[in-house]
């Protein structure tokens, strides 16, 4: 029953992953794109603890935290970029 969790969950994420980039390359607007490829990396986040915890790999658990906070901070720039035009005054 496990296994079958976490095989169902892994197939349900890589739909999503794909579902996400498709947005991504289809999307009309700056804004729409940072928020799409937010939205992706918290997917790959999503992946990487779901393997993690299949593989009993705690290392894939530091590289998700280090990713998400790559993506926080990305996000930010990305997002005051767009609404300034620079990032630092």
């Amino acid at each position: 029953m496990h296994e079958t969790v976490f095989a169902f969950a892994a197939v349900w994420m890589t739909v999503l992953l794909a579902v996400s980039v498709l947005y991504v390359i289809h999307a009309r607007s700056a804004m729409v794109r940072i928020l799409a490829l937010d939205t992706l990396t918290l997917i790959l986040i999503a992946l990487l603890i779901l393997y993690a915890d299949a593989n009993r790999a705690p290392y894939f658990l530091d590289a998700a935290l280090a990713l998400a906070l790559l993506s926080f901070v990305a996000s930010v720039a990305a997002a005051r970029y767009h609404s300034e035009g620079r990032l630092f005054r």
